[in-house]
């Protein structure tokens, strides 16, 4: 099936928090797709909303298969039935179980610069955001193994947040990297959440790796949260699921998030999960190309027509990371004034903690003519 992701879809006046935004603004900030969701999954919320009654609902066994099926295709982990308990979201997952895993005053570490919403769901669950800054080499980003062993031997350190793939540089964690860092976390008694959401939108041809399947290890020190809803555009349809292969953590995971009360169902969390996990693989294939288009496309006009700007190379995600050391030492200023000047509205990279300095992200996942009219309207900023 052909899928036309050039076709513009106006969400201005759909209660889209993302274009929520006046008449000129353009706003590519936000992970939030602008393209329709895959007609499968349309269908399937299609026949769910003909039934007509929307009482309480329950997880069926399709939805275990479902995510079973496509990590074991897709992603080559071996996940049981007993391991997944369904939750809203990602975000409500990670902050019930910082609110279960710490206690007042623990360290969270986290690897910065890295979605901002984590260090919300530290601080506004009583614990301690413990940054382990990621080392930008100029074209990408390392992890400095020894800081991060440093502040994962610190005794009020028991929690690790890990984004992989990462969000906002790109990074796809190597096999190796991610055993190395469930082996620091071992020696140091730290548990892990493993923030997957992105995991299905990698650059054709490369695959993430879950930090699960890395090894035993890593498998019982871990909780991960994973969702079609990334991927797949379901954001406002709030559903997910936590893998917990480890029986004393599953429980410790599932009490917290019934005890939050973000355990339960909506009418349409269901089948939208499940038609994305056993109908939706070729329109995602097609979504992923067209996105790595979007991202040659800006790489290609940056390099012609935008003088110090730099779009850093990246494996993962719909979002760009653009390095724009060389035009400003204040890049929130520096964002405020393209926005205001342009309608261009992307978010600064100091949104990700101070190491965001200098960059900006930038939201591909749109048609190509959206992409085209961001460009100019950055090349008129620049005066170029």
């Amino acid at each position: 099936m052909q899928y036309n992701f050039d076709h513009p879809v106006s969400r201005r006046g759909s209660d889209s928090m993302k274009w929520a935004v006046g008449e000129n603004e353009l706003p590519m900030w936000v992970a939030d797709m602008d393209f329709e969701a895959a007609p499968e999954i349309r269908a399937a919320l299609q026949r769910r909303l003909d039934h007509g009654i929307f009482g309480y609902d329950d997880l069926s066994d399709a939805w275990y298969e479902a995510y079973m099926g496509w990590w074991k295709d897709r992603h080559g982990l071996a996940i049981e039935k007993d391991w997944l308990i369904f939750s809203v979201g990602v975000v409500a997952s990670i902050s019930s179980l910082v609110r279960k895993l710490t206690t007042p005053n623990e360290n969270v570490l986290i690897q910065t610069p890295v979605y901002n919403i984590f260090f919300n769901s530290i601080v506004n669950n009583g614990a301690r955001v413990l940054e382990s800054p990621l080392v930008f080499n100029g074209q990408g980003y390392d992890i400095d193994f020894d800081d991060l062993e440093q502040k994962l031997a610190d005794p009020q350190t028991t929690l690790m947040i890990l984004c992989n793939p990462h969000n906002p540089v790109g990074r796809i964690w190597s096999r190796e990297e991610l055993a190395r860092i469930g082996a620091l976390c071992k020696k140091h008694h730290v548990t892990v959440i493993s923030d997957e959401i992105h995991c299905d939108l990698t650059e054709p041809g490369k695959a993430y790796v879950p930090f699960a399947s890395v090894d035993e290890v890593c498998r019982d020190l871990s909780i991960t949260c994973v969702a079609p809803t990334k991927a797949f555009n379901l954001a406002g349809l709030h559903t997910s699921a936590v893998i917990a292969p480890d029986p004393v953590l599953r429980h410790k995971a599932w009490r917290a998030l019934n005890t939050d009360e973000v355990a339960e169902p909506g009418t349409f969390a269901v089948p939208a999960a499940v038609a994305a996990f056993t109908k939706g693989g070729p329109w995602l294939d097609a979504l992923r190309a067209y996105v790595w288009e979007n991202r040659r496309t800006v790489e290609a006009y940056a390099s012609r027509y935008l003088p110090g700007v730099r779009v850093i190379p990246g494996e993962a995600t719909y979002l760009l990371w653009v390095d724009v050391h060389a035009l400003t030492t204040d890049v929130r200023d520096w964002t405020r004034r393209l926005r205001a000047e342009t309608g261009l509205y992307v978010t600064p990279g100091t949104a990700y903690g101070q190491t965001g300095e200098g960059f900006f992200r930038w939201n591909m996942a749109c048609p190509r003519s959206t992409v085209e009219d961001g460009l100019e309207r950055l090349r008129r900023f620049l005066g170029r």
